[in-house]
């Protein structure tokens, strides 16, 4: 099954910190990675995350650069966007539920920061996006409640235990994504931020698509193809 890895974009309240912890821990997952906290494993955090303090006492912290290493990083928001915000264009949680189910490979779900969550460029990061869909007018859940939510969401589809077809791998994608940049710098476009539209497009529909790797090799096989 997919191996999901908790990911937190500078978090700034130690309660916060434990709650996400013992979210985890309520849903099977151990592994947390702070990206720039701005607070620490203090005794607040300990208390809060009351059985879950192992996972505490095992995260990580690193920078944005670590999210090449996943195989899908799947960035949150509150804030929707509309076609032309592609970064927030979003699926819902048991919609993502339903494609990992059916796959196998690293995952990084990312949280942002409880003040004002990820910001464009972080999700831009990110291969889609996911969000919650709350009330409208007061659609932000605290950060934990978000954790807990999203987890529930994937670990209680009916699928998750069933038979799984592996991810196209981290490195593989970092190969198609260098191909379609070079098919499209071998095109044409009338201005450069129609070029950059057209990156970011591709980016996110490779990842939105859950590409595995037979699939991702058969693409590559086509672009080589289509640039001869």
């Amino acid at each position: 099954m997919a191996e999901l890895t908790v990911i937190i974009v500078g978090i700034e309240h130690p309660g916060n910190l434990g709650a996400v912890a013992r979210a985890m821990k309520n849903f099977g997952v151990a592994k947390l990675v702070l990206v720039d906290p701005k607070c620490s494993v203090d005794e607040e955090a300990k208390n809060r995350a009351k059985w879950a303090n192992a996972v505490l006492e095992n995260a990580t912290t690193g920078g944005l650069e670590l999210l090449e290493e996943f195989d899908l990083v799947v960035g949150t928001t509150a804030e929707l966007g509309n076609d032309f915000n592609l970064p927030r264009t979003p699926l819902f949680p048991a919609q993502l539920a339903e494609r990992l189910a059916k796959v196998d490979g690293q995952v990084a779900l990312v949280f942002g920061r409880e003040s004002d969550g990820l910001t464009n460029e972080e999700l831009g990061k990110c291969d889609l996006t996911v969000t919650i869909p709350a009330n409208e007018e007061y659609p932000v859940l605290n950060l934990s409640h978000a954790v807990a939510v999203t987890l529930y969401a994937i670990t209680s589809h009916e699928d998750w235990i069933e038979e799984r077809y592996p991810l196209v791998r981290a490195t593989e994608k970092r190969q198609l994504q260098k191909m379609l940049d070079e098919t499209l710098d071998s095109m044409s476009f009338q201005t450069a931020e129609k070029k950059e539209t057209q990156r970011i497009l591709w980016k996110r529909l490779i990842g939105k698509s859950f590409l595995t790797q037979r699939e991702a090799m058969a693409l590559l096989g086509f672009l080589k193809k289509a640039r001869k």
